[in-house]
């Protein structure tokens, strides 16, 4: 197969009808000869902030020395962008070739394995021919059942902000949820607890007790921030001062935090983290679709926040950043999300409303988000594609006015083509 070959039959796998469980990819990878047994791994499950917690992590041990692959989910601009090593996405090549390699053996399978469950098998295989020395690896969705779960205990499990998303699947109340994504804290680990409400932190630390794993809560209490704009936040924390992050946002402060206690655990675990890789780690860290500022006259913002505690950020973010401005809204969304309560309070910041269709079958059609949005008495344009969605916008805004993309990570590489045909 070629790569677009490869990338069609990874994307025809079907998952439904499938039982949960970690069955499926044990015998998987067991069939490729376990290649996640001869890796190591830092794993790190959440609501939110998953991919952000990671991405600094992963700059920070590459800055370091080691090579360090990171895997993640889902993708932007192009599935390569799931599987890298110090900074390089995997090449199309590489894709195809091991996509070709693991077809025959994963449709030999009885019960055969998921989309998710081959690209996180190709994913641990690639690390293993490359020899990393650490894999940052994101949970998928939840924690125990989930494909990346497979793996034996990791340097250190890394628990990040908890809320109510994928509600039908891992529960009805974030307790249910912390003690789905708490089956990634194995036997004697090391658990990393990013600062939340006292129930989860309950559910956290009796999954560390039970387990005899050691659970060390991020230290926010240490977090001091010394100016921020929108290049980027300058803070201390405890004893380190002045540390430069480009990633916008107070919960970006709380993830660097999670991270920083994460440095911490793993330099008493003997891996060697100077203070100034950590420094150029956090400097250097990139993570497109979370706040980010594409263009100006008008500002485009994509924002890649998809349930209600994603928004609550978003928010503070223009509290913090552009207060006192009205904004133009290109939002669209999944059918099964939240979103009465996603963009309720996006209201008072809101100058108008333009709705399109994410490239999914899960996706909200762009005419019923209108029809909901306009509720609150606002202008609301649907547009047929993401495309012409980006141009109502940005000629509703004007030259000095401001645009923000939110609502899904799914519709952004088409919002990335909107900006660049208007380019054109």
């Amino acid at each position: 197969m070629n790569y677009e070959e490869s990338l069609q039959y990874i994307h025809s796998v079907s998952w439904m009808g499938t039982v949960p469980g970690l069955g499926r990819t044990q015998e998987l990878m067991k069939a490729i000869g376990n290649p996640e047994k001869k890796l190591k791994f830092i794993h790190i499950a959440g609501t939110n902030g998953k991919g952000s917690t990671a991405a600094m992590l992963a700059s920070i041990l590459t800055e370091a020395g080691y090579r360090t692959g990171l895997y993640t989910s889902p993708y932007i601009l192009r599935f390569n962008e799931r599987m890298q090593i110090d900074h390089n996405q995997i090449s199309d090549d590489e894709v195809a070739e091991l996509a070709t390699w693991i077809r025959p053996i994963a449709d030999a399978l009885s019960d055969h394995p998921t989309e998710f469950e081959v690209v996180t098998a190709i994913a641990m295989e690639y690390f293993r021919r490359h020899q990393c020395d650490i894999v940052v690896l994101e949970v998928g969705m939840g924690g125990e059942f989930d494909a990346t779960n497979v793996i034996d205990a990791p340097e250190a499990a890394v628990i990040v902000n908890i809320g109510l998303d994928h509600m039908q699947i891992l529960g009805d109340t974030v307790e249910k949820i912390a003690a789905t994504k708490a089956g990634i804290i194995k036997d004697g680990c090391d658990c990393v607890l990013y600062a939340q409400q006292p129930s989860v932190e309950a559910v956290i630390a009796q999954a560390c007790e039970q387990r005899g794993a050691n659970l060390h809560r991020a230290g926010m209490e240490g977090l001091r921030l010394r100016s921020h704009g929108l290049e980027g936040q300058i803070f201390d924390w405890e004893n380190l001062s002045a540390i430069k992050l480009p990633l916008l946002g107070e919960h970006q402060l709380h993830n660097a935090a999670t991270v920083l206690t994460v440095c911490r655990v793993l330099a008493n675990k003997g891996w060697n983290l100077p203070e100034e890789s950590i420094r150029s780690g956090l400097e250097k860290v990139s993570w497109p679709g979370r706040f980010q500022i594409m263009r100006k006259d008008p500002m485009f913002i994509i924002d890649g926040g998809h349930n209600p505690q994603c928004l609550d950020a978003l928010v503070r973010a223009f509290q913090d950043y552009l207060p006192d401005r009205k904004i133009v809204f290109l939002n669209g969304c999944m059918a099964d999300k939240d979103y009465g309560d996603m963009f309720r309070d996006l209201v008072p910041f809101a100058q108008a409303f333009v709705t399109v269709t994410p490239d999914n079958p899960r996706a909200l059609s762009a005419k019923d988000l209108a029809e909901y949005l306009k509720r609150y008495n606002l202008p609301v344009f649907p547009s047929d594609t993401v495309v012409q969605g980006v141009k109502t916008a940005v000629e509703f805004a004007g030259k000095d006015g401001i645009v923000c993309a939110c609502g899904s990570l799914y519709m952004i590489s088409e919002i990335v083509a909107g900006l660049k045909a208007l380019e054109n």
